[in-house]
């Protein structure tokens, strides 16, 4: 993907003329299917989140990822587009005023013959996505508005230009392998739910307070959508209907099989018995591990990443849970170490060793991590201060105690008179 978007970073104000290249109707098919299959990933997420909070807040905290659908599916369309895979400014972002709205890739057939809006359409999913994950960090403790703010301004100032300086002509293109987003979705992600989760502060109660999750089934049925959808996520990163495509998918597969059996062994061994939340966690360890890396490693190496993701995430949340502060549903415990686990660790998997070396493609990685990791940090802790400055984040006590269905929606999830 990172060759085939810098192409259109710079190439793709050229109109469909007797030169252009044909359509490929199968890579543009496949990346349609591609397209449709990440788009199922946010209802997938919504109910992976949904089922693992408590039953007053299913609604609103299901509703967060279908907000992001509709705010950053309209901010991608405006801007969005334009400012990550545009042409490079200053090698931090893109921009291209004829890409505003789509309006001047009506006509455009990319290299490699597909329409650049299947291109586009594929990338904005990406874009949904990454904002939807942070929201698993502070479930359970937001505001409505504020939230949908939040979400805006991130995508806009944070996620365009981390895709545009890894996949669209920015400085790390070319450089940083990064497949599927291993830096540009899952690291930034994960750090943004950490700075948001320690700024924020716990939900109130918390840990005092059991706070169990209402619907586990709903929770397996969104993990299992989530890994039916990550086929398209980083097979169809490839951008072809070909080899690449059929190594990616494998290793996707390998990763998620892999990390799952890895968490049901670590949790047989410390605890003398498999959960669903642990099986679940572990395929979305071995997943996350596996984005950056799918296109690059063999089966085995997608296996080994996949056990590593498992292991250091299981970590990653004992630590958590001793350290004491309130990521909800794990963002950064999941995402922000599995991101890294992959990001770094698919330098000593590659099926080619690469122009330099091993150790000079791993601090490429190092770079790509830091850069992805600073810059969402950074940048969420000056959004979250602006937005609970203006329109306000946080919670209040009173609508926390109700729940975010009644106090942000007047809504419940289960139709209960009292719901916990």
């Amino acid at each position: 993907m990172n060759t085939l978007a810098l192409l259109v970073a710079v190439g793709s104000s050229d109109v469909v003329t007797p030169d252009s290249p044909p359509i490929d109707t199968g890579t543009t098919a496949w990346m349609l299917v591609s397209t449709a299959l990440v788009l199922l990933m946010i209802p997938g997420l919504a109910m992976f989140y949904g089922g693992l909070v408590r039953t007053k807040n299913v609604l609103g905290t299901m509703m967060h990822s279908f907000a992001a659908m509709a705010i950053i599916g309209v901010l991608w369309v405006v801007a969005g587009y334009a400012l990550a895979f545009g042409p490079t400014v200053g090698g931090v972002i893109g921009w291209d005023p004829s890409k505003l709205l789509l309006a001047g890739i009506d006509q455009t057939i990319m290299e490699g013959g597909i329409p650049e809006y299947v291109f586009a359409m594929f990338q904005g999913k990406f874009a949904i996505i990454t904002p939807a994950l942070i929201a698993g960090a502070f479930a359970e403790r937001v505001r409505f508005l504020g939230y949908c703010v939040f979400i805006a301004l991130w995508s806009l100032l944070i996620y365009n230009p981390l895709a545009h300086i890894v996949w669209g002509g920015g400085f790390l293109t070319g450089d940083a392998i990064d497949f599927a987003g291993g830096t540009v979705i899952h690291v930034s992600a994960g750090v943004a739910g950490l700075v948001a989760a320690l700024y924020l502060g716990a939900r109130r109660g918390f840990p005092r307070v059991a706070m169990h999750p209402n619907n586990l089934v709903m929770t397996m049925m969104g993990a299992g959508l989530l890994w039916v959808g990550w086929f398209g996520f980083n097979a169809g990163s490839s951008v072809e209907s070909g080899l690449k495509t059929a190594q990616a998918l494998t290793a996707t597969q390998a990763a998620a099989a892999a990390g799952a059996l890895g968490w049901m062994i670590l949790e047989g061994w410390r605890h003398g018995k498999a959960t669903s939340l642990g099986l679940v966690s572990g395929i979305l360890a071995g997943l996350v591990a596996v984005t950056p890396a799918a296109g690059d490693v063999l089966p085995v190496g997608a296996m080994a990443l996949g056990l590593l993701a498992s292991a250091a995430c299981y970590g990653a949340i004992a630590i958590k849970n001793r350290l004491g502060y309130d990521d909800t549903l794990d963002v950064f415990g999941i995402h922000g170490v599995g991101g890294i686990i992959g990001a770094l660790g698919l330098t000593f998997f590659l099926r080619d060793v690469p122009e330099g070396g091993i150790w000079v493609q791993f601090g490429h990685q190092v770079m790509g991590v830091l850069v992805a990791g600073a810059a969402s940090a950074v940048g969420t802790l000056v959004l979250l201060v602006l937005v609970e400055k203006t329109v306000g984040l946080r919670l209040e006590e009173r609508g926390e105690l109700a729940g975010m269905d009644h106090s942000m929606h007047g809504e419940h999830g289960y139709g209960l008179l009292n719901p916990n």
